[in-house]
């Protein structure tokens, strides 16, 4: 597959993924082979290159290694570097490993991680005061060791300013696209995606998975027992009232759970299911205006509220980026 062969010169984008010892393969080689199929679909937009302390090679966490590494001096300046992720990193990192990310760093205009690469970049200061994200199971760890970065465990990817983080592994993927959209616009990261087979780009904002399976099990029995009942029947009648006479519990003291078991209020918790619910219906054909309604969200306008507020992006623009090009929003 290739654009079109009128499309005018471009420059390249040089970029560097910072790898040593112990990486996570699928962190380095996820984001290489987006920018990878770029490359065949518009010769000649990027340079990858794969940069470490010394030159040769680096052994992964599964066992293989990457060849052709370059050391971190010899690489001169860059647009983009991405630091990959790996378990150990939040535990802590070598010295070495964040002064060959500061130098690759220092001239680049962009600087991204992948997973837990991004204690790599809260480490060395990048992040303090920003908005970042990295693997769920990392997330409250991050939060603790660096207070000065605002962690949002709930999203696939973050920019702000120059830097973007991106959540756990496969989320490396997600933000390849997103950033070959930044470069070179959505027709070439949609083309990207369809020779990757992926979704179209998923949007940063989204859910890294399901609030229905992010939230854990509930200690007591009334909460189960609402938790269980909405899951079942997102578009149900949950009204705190009717909720807390289900659970034979007064509306103050349900609340009183979700807040200590969820930290959020019963009304909101809801809105994230039916939300859930409304995404997969939209994905399965249904109209706006019909998934709205089987979701429990009610009308188009209560929906586009709730992607706003939780996913910062219009419900046609969801659909946008997860169809294929030409596929068109179905009436009802």
């Amino acid at each position: 597959m290739s654009l079109s062969p009128d499309e005018p010169q471009i420059r390249t984008h040089r970029v560097a993924f910072v790898v040593y010892d112990g990486v996570t393969l699928l962190d380095v080689s996820g984001p290489l082979e987006v920018l990878h199929q770029a490359n065949q679909i518009r010769k000649g937009c990027y340079e990858t290159l794969l940069v470490s302390a010394s030159k040769g090679q680096v052994t992964t966490s599964s066992g293989l290694v990457l060849a052709g590494v370059i050391a971190a001096a010899e690489v001169g300046p860059v647009d983009t570097v991405v630091v990959a992720g790996a378990d150990q990193l939040v535990d802590g990192m070598p010295d070495e490993l964040l002064r060959v990310t500061a130098t690759a760093a220092e001239r680049a205009s962009r600087v991204a991680s992948v997973c837990s690469g991004a204690f790599v970049l809260a480490e060395l200061g990048f992040l303090d005061g920003r908005r970042a994200t990295t693997h769920w199971r990392h997330a409250a760890a991050m939060a603790r060791q660096y207070p000065k970065v605002i962690v949002e465990s709930d999203a696939l990817h973050i920019t702000d300013g120059r830097y973007v983080t991106s959540a756990g592994i496969s989320a490396g993927i997600d933000l390849a696209l997103a950033l070959v959209e930044a470069d070179y616009g959505a027709a070439l990261a949609r083309a990207t995606a369809r020779e990757l087979v992926v979704f179209l780009q998923r949007p940063g904002g989204q859910s890294q998975f399901s609030v229905a399976l992010e939230t854990p099990p509930a200690r007591s029995d009334p909460l189960r027992m609402v938790t269980e009942t909405v899951v079942a029947d997102p578009a149900g009648d949950h009204t705190l009232p009717k909720l807390a006479a289900s659970a034979a519990v007064s509306p103050r003291h349900l609340t009183r759970l979700f807040r200590t078991e969820f930290r959020t209020t019963p009304g909101r918790w809801v809105e994230r299911v039916r939300l859930d619910r409304a995404q997969q219906l939209l994905l399965d054909g249904h109209s706006i205006t019909k998934a709205a309604r089987l979701s429990g969200l009610g009308s188009d306008e209560t929906l586009r509220r709730a992607f706003a507020r939780h996913l910062s992006i219009t419900p046609t623009e969801y659909l946008r980026r997860f169809q294929a090009t030409g596929q068109s929003l179905q009436t009802e």
